[in-house]
């Protein structure tokens, strides 16, 4: 199914499971963490416009939402951060070469409570995320959590599998 929508007097056609802002900006690709090499992936893969995914905007961090998130995390002393995506049942732990301590520990214990594999980030998608941007500026734990499977936005009927595999998740994220 196509929808077609308007964003800054543009008309755009888009293909169902938007995941950007209004504006068109791909929320998770907003942070100073090898944003340059995003943006240099995504154009090369087609996404240098305003588009319902994968576009990494004009810079990192123009975007409010994820400025506020920047500014909120660097106003508090987190040990880790657990982000929730959808797509996978797998865990990414790791950002490029950087392993911070006890990552690779927490990681496989939020691997044996949910049943996820715990994975590095497939190249292409590992730049520019606010768990790589943790990683990077902390050298803390930072997690992606990529919840349930199937195709995008995921069925309500899946809420009760994803919570229950992910339930351990945030205890154990909670007194880690």
């Amino acid at each position: 199914m196509l929808k077609i929508y308007l964003i800054h007097s543009q008309i755009f056609l888009f293909q169902v499971g938007w995941k950007a802002n209004i504006k068109g900006v791909d929320l998770n690709l907003q942070f100073p963490a090898g944003w340059e090499k995003a943006k240099e992936i995504k154009y090369s893969q087609g996404f240098n416009r305003p588009s319902p995914r994968d576009f990494v905007g004009y810079g990192p961090l123009t975007e409010p939402e994820a400025l506020s998130i920047y500014n909120f995390t660097l106003s508090h002393n987190f040990g880790l951060t657990i982000s929730f995506h959808t797509q996978g049942k797998e865990i990414y732990w790791n950002f490029q070469n950087i392993n911070p301590p006890r990552g690779y520990e927490i990681g496989k214990k939020f691997e044996k409570s949910s049943g996820y594999l715990l994975t590095d980030v497939p190249y292409n998608s590992s730049f520019a995320g606010y768990k790589d941007w943790f990683i990077q500026t902390y050298n803390k734990p930072g997690y992606t959590i990529e919840a349930g499977i199937g195709e995008n936005p995921l069925p309500i009927s899946q809420f009760d599998e994803i919570y229950k595999d992910n339930l351990g998740i945030l205890i154990l994220g909670a007194i880690l």
